[in-house]
């Protein structure tokens, strides 16, 4: 124990050598990460490129992004891996991700993109489309994305059997009653102001709603890709208590909030466990429409905040029809048609 008095742990790695040995290669594959100069993004992108597949690393341009991708050729000099700029904070930044990967790979089509990218306990701000910056950075723009690389999608499914989209969620999508419509519209600035007391504050709310935003935006692109017989499949994953940037956030956001991320602290997996529902999505056996994520916790799987990575049941308000319906028309409103 330290002078402080606050206990050291190391965040556990008990699974993933054994998970990782047993996904299937993805030689020939081309997988598209958002968010991955560190935490679950950098591990999935660093996998993906160990089994073999072209990566892709859509991040904002910065000293941290040229690291992330240098890593991954170190660690695995003979990988395939390219940085493309992608600001999920701007609509036009991320139109402009989604012509660059048309442009490199129309011919050959995109197998995986991984909407991973997300920010949580942001400011009550808005972005230069007006929406809230959690809101368009971790739902809206990733829906801009999938709508402009949808035809990628289909190619590789056309060509190699099956395609996916995958989005990151989380046990926080539990948190709201509802979906509400306030926090997917133009509404940034306005959305119940700062301050974090615990994990209650507004902060976090507005963050809970984007990861059921996340859930909910996979079972409307599910029934839809379903409607049409699609072979690309749309999934979710949920990464439980890890040890990442996001919980490091959390960790530095008021007293309150330091002092409880110190006292859980030996509770959190190492990013590497959290990443086993996520690869698993993008590279494991998955149904479409599945959400993964760890099997236990301090509960058993009633709080499942560790662990392999397994299916798990939704709640109802993820896949309530009312609210997929409203997601999508919003979502479009802000993004433009979908013809899905």
């Amino acid at each position: 124990m330290p002078s402080g008095g606050v206990l050291e742990c190391e965040p556990s790695t008990k699974w993933f050598p054994i998970f990782v040995s047993k996904l299937s290669g993805a030689t020939g594959k081309v997988v598209a990460v958002t968010g991955c100069t560190s935490g679950t993004g950098f591990v999935c992108a660093l996998t993906c490129a160990r089994k073999g597949a072209h990566v892709v690393m859509l991040n904002r341009s910065s000293s941290r992004a040229s690291k992330a991708e240098r890593q991954i050729r170190d660690l695995v000099p003979d990988s395939t891996v390219e940085t493309i700029e992608c600001d999920l904070a701007s609509f036009t930044i991320t139109r402009k991700a989604a012509d660059t990967l048309i442009q490199k790979f129309g011919a050959q089509g995109v197998d995986v993109l991984c909407c991973n990218a997300g920010v949580g306990s942001s400011s009550d701000l808005a972005t230069e489309d007006g929406y809230g910056i959690q809101m368009q950075t971790n739902h809206l723009s990733h829906f801009l994305l999938t709508t402009k690389c949808f035809p990628l999608l289909e190619m590789a499914a056309k060509q190699r059997g099956e395609a996916r989209i995958v989005n990151h969620s989380s046990l926080a999508r539990d948190f709201p009653r509802t979906l509400s419509e306030k926090h997917l519209g133009p509404n940034g600035g306005q959305l119940g102001g700062n301050g974090n007391y615990l994990i209650f504050g507004p902060s976090w709310r507005r963050y809970y709603m984007t990861k059921l935003a996340n859930s909910v935006a996979t079972q409307a692109i599910h029934e839809r890709l379903k409607a049409r017989r699609s072979a690309v499949k749309a999934v979710c994953a949920a990464p439980g208590l890890a040890y990442t940037g996001m919980a490091e956030k959390f960790a530095s956001s008021g007293l309150i909030d330091s002092l409880f991320f110190q006292l859980t602290k030996c509770l959190l997996q190492s990013a590497e466990e959290a990443t086993m529902p996520l690869l698993q999505c993008c590279l494991g056996e998955v149904s479409s429409g599945a959400c993964i994520e760890p099997s236990s916790g301090p509960l058993g799987p009633v709080i499942r905040l560790w662990g392999p990575a397994v299916e798990v049941k939704l709640s109802a308000k993820v896949k309530d029809p009312a609210s997929c319906q409203m997601l999508w028309e919003l979502s479009e409103k802000a993004c433009g048609e979908w013809k899905l």
